[in-house]
């Protein structure tokens, strides 16, 4: 019997409220705050990047949206669902209804792609389900459908580790699609891609959210790709949010403040110093 926690992770939410909503959320690991005090709402077919220096806690963000991460202080809501309520089955539950796109793919390289896009139906399958359809594989239709939308449909019985990096990314997407998530995260999904391939990503990843309905959340190395393609640019300094906004409200000073280099001050001359 499904219980409360999960029933409530399942409900269809409604368009105006938060499929994720952060107070005061921080994180530390080993007395270091990786996050700090962050308050954030991402709402429905809303498509956020993720934008500031490395080491900034882009990816940390990510891991508590995703809940793979529990919050060090504050509150972290997820699909309704208050993180730190959650049993580990619940939590294993809700993490089935977000689907992630990493940079390094997370293909099995000698495996079929149909089976590598199969992988997003793990969580609902049983273990002999599982098994049985890297023997004979199962629904063959969905998957194909997934493939089409991404673009790929023809590459479906293909080796994986024989696709192009542009087509594994492809394939990566079509198993976050046939996991029918409630939201899409991405962390740094195109930077291992060559420009052109990174937009085309880009733009297949802004598309298929916006298809259905989905939030979009996407932690980007180029801020060029996020003015492109989101709605919302989320700035990230030193575990901090310094900025929320629209594209046409970021301005390229307040870009340049962001990943500017932090230089310890120059030691005054004293007496007796050379200078």
């Amino acid at each position: 019997m499904a219980s409360p926690q999960a029933d409530q992770v399942d409900a269809v939410r409604p368009s105006g409220e938060p499929l994720f909503s952060l107070r005061g959320a921080g994180v530390h690991f080993g007395g270091t705050w990786a996050l700090v005090d962050v308050d954030l709402d991402v709402r429905p077919g809303e498509r956020v990047a993720l934008v500031g220096p490395s080491g900034a806690g882009k990816t940390t963000l990510l891991s508590l949206l995703n809940g793979s991460l529990a919050p060090s202080a504050g509150t972290v809501r997820v699909l309704g669902a208050d993180l730190a309520d959650l049993r580990p089955a619940e939590r294993r539950h809700l993490q089935g209804r977000i689907g992630t796109v990493h940079q390094q793919f997370h293909l099995v390289g000698p495996l079929r792609v149909i089976h590598n896009v199969n992988a997003g139906r793990l969580g609902r399958w049983t273990l002999a389900r599982a098994v049985h359809s890297l023997l004979s594989p199962r629904e063959v239709e969905g998957a194909a459908a997934a493939l089409a939308r991404v673009g790929i449909p023809e590459k479906l019985y293909e080796r994986t580790d024989t696709l192009s990096g542009g087509q594994q990314q492809r394939v990566a997407l079509a198993r976050v699609l046939v996991q029918e998530p409630a939201a899409i995260l991405g962390d740094e999904p195109v930077s291992s891609l060559d420009p052109a391939r990174a937009t085309e990503i880009m733009e297949l990843l802004a598309t298929l959210a916006a298809e259905d309905g989905r939030a979009l959340v996407v932690s980007l190395h180029t801020v060029e790709h996020a003015l492109a393609h989101c709605d919302r640019l989320v700035g990230l300094r030193q575990g901090r949010v310094v900025f929320d906004a629209a594209p046409a409200e970021v301005r390229a000073a307040t870009i340049e403040r962001l990943y500017r280099i932090d230089r310890a001050p120059e030691p005054r001359a004293g007496r007796g110093d050379p200078r």
